[in-house]
């Protein structure tokens, strides 16, 4: 049996076991928690009792609910780009590559099963020091759009970085309106796409 010197030196060196189930329980349910109530809406408390865990003795799994956070964000992003790129593949078009990305980031903002979309848009509530741990997985993940719209035809008037921030912002947002109804996230893809259509 555990005693509290061990978890309190399990705390001190950050020790974990990630390659166990019991971890990946822990993953899962942070996962839910972090989607549901938001980074600084879940305590590591909450984490334990999701599942049956209750003081130092979930320091024997984790490192701490930072690095649970930075851990599950990385990785759904890393699982969104993957996504993403599948949707892409085969297509020769510019414009096919870049409608197909931006559907499928439609498609994943409007999953109510996705944690992916509730781990992206909680970004700006982070800490400085936080945010810092995830920009570079950001920052991969916003350079396939920086490549799509690269390859674009665009007229020279049009900013590209303008252009791909504002489709970007726009995609990211639409969980903050959408309802289901007449139209499917995937067709809410294709109605986005027409307004940035380019137009020689």
């Amino acid at each position: 049996m555990r005693n509290r010197q061990q978890d309190k030196k399990t705390q001190e060196t950050g020790a974990t076991d990630e390659g166990s189930a019991r971890y990946r329980e822990i993953l899962n349910a942070a996962a839910v928690l972090f989607a549901e109530r938001g980074y600084h809406g879940t305590s590591v408390r909450d984490i334990g009792e999701r599942v049956g865990l209750l003081g130092g003795s979930l320091y024997h799994h984790i490192k701490s609910k930072e690095a649970l956070f930075v851990k599950l964000h990385n990785s759904a992003l890393q699982a969104a780009g993957d996504e993403i790129e599948a949707a892409i593949a085969g297509l020769s078009s510019p414009w096919a590559r870049l409608e197909a990305a931006s559907v499928k980031l439609a498609e994943l903002q409007l999953d109510p099963a996705s944690i992916t979309m509730p781990l992206m848009n909680d970004f700006r509530q982070l800490t400085p020091e936080l945010q810092a741990q995830l920009i570079g997985t950001r920052d991969k993940f916003e350079a396939i759009f920086d490549r799509l719209v690269g390859e674009l035809n665009l007229p020279p008037d049009i900013d590209r970085k303008i252009y791909r921030i504002c489709l970007l912002t726009l995609l990211n947002s639409l969980w903050t309106w959408y309802r289901p109804g007449t139209l499917t996230p995937t067709e809410i893809g294709h109605e986005v796409m027409k307004i940035f259509l380019p137009r020689s």
